[in-house]
């Protein structure tokens, strides 16, 4: 489905991927790891052409590479950044609202899933977005990138400063996901959750990846773990 080879990418002269190579398939959920700062995000907003890269990177077969972002998104890929960006003066349904593509699709996902998964949002339904809790606003922007039904979801820290009983939200919506088919991307620095829904984990370290395999092999790796993930 993406397929990633030798790609770099850059913030004017810094060259900050340097020939990252992966790939991920349909329905699977990949973990991003590493530090902050060793290319991860980088890597989401290569994918997402929000920053100068080159090399090869492909989606079911059609080059990404100097494509706009809004072609990137009509191709089947959806992205959750890290800061959220939501629209705080519209309510929680107009949000969702604007994540559909054009006119109303037939696709896997509707109003009604959201507010299953989400139950809290179906309550908040009419509330300003700027006004929820952080957590009610992760729940919000991973629902209104689901309403453009992507086949792939990047997701860069969605656990980040958010309590515990989210965080298994969090993890249920991943899950939710692969059952119905769409592959993820999952950028976290959270261990626990990347290693339990993962069906594998990719380890970067200064622009580079360092591991790609199961979250077992990762487990069982301890240099690895202590030279690009511990603390």
């Amino acid at each position: 489905m993406l397929h990633i080879d030798q790609l770099h990418a850059y913030y004017g002269k810094s060259h900050v991927l340097q020939g990252v190579s992966f790939d991920i398939a349909q329905g699977e959920i990949v973990a991003l790891l590493g530090r902050n700062g060793s290319g991860r995000s980088t890597t989401a907003k290569a994918i997402m052409g929000l920053v100068d890269c080159h090399g090869t990177m492909t989606f079911n077969g059609q080059s990404l590479i100097n494509r706009k972002p809004f072609d990137i998104a009509h191709l089947g890929l959806g992205y959750v950044p890290e800061n959220r960006d939501i629209f705080p003066k519209l309510t929680v349904h107009q949000n969702l609202l604007l994540g559909l593509k054009g006119k109303v699709p037939a696709g896997r996902w509707n109003f009604e899933d959201m507010y299953q998964l989400f139950p809290r949002l179906r309550e908040r339904q009419h509330t300003e977005a700027g006004v929820l809790s952080g957590g009610e606003q992760q729940m919000l922007t991973l629902c209104r990138t689901l309403m453009g039904d992507p086949e792939l979801i990047i997701i860069d820290e969605p656990t980040e400063g958010l309590a515990p009983k989210i965080v298994e939200l969090v993890g249920e919506f991943l899950r939710e996901l692969r059952n119905r088919g769409v592959s993820v991307l999952l950028i976290e620095q959270k261990l626990t959750i990347a290693m339990q829904i993962s069906d594998r984990a990719l380890v970067m370290g200064h622009g580079s990846m360092v591991f790609d395999g199961t979250p077992a092999g990762l487990r069982e790796d301890a240099a690895v773990r202590k030279e690009w993930l511990e603390v």
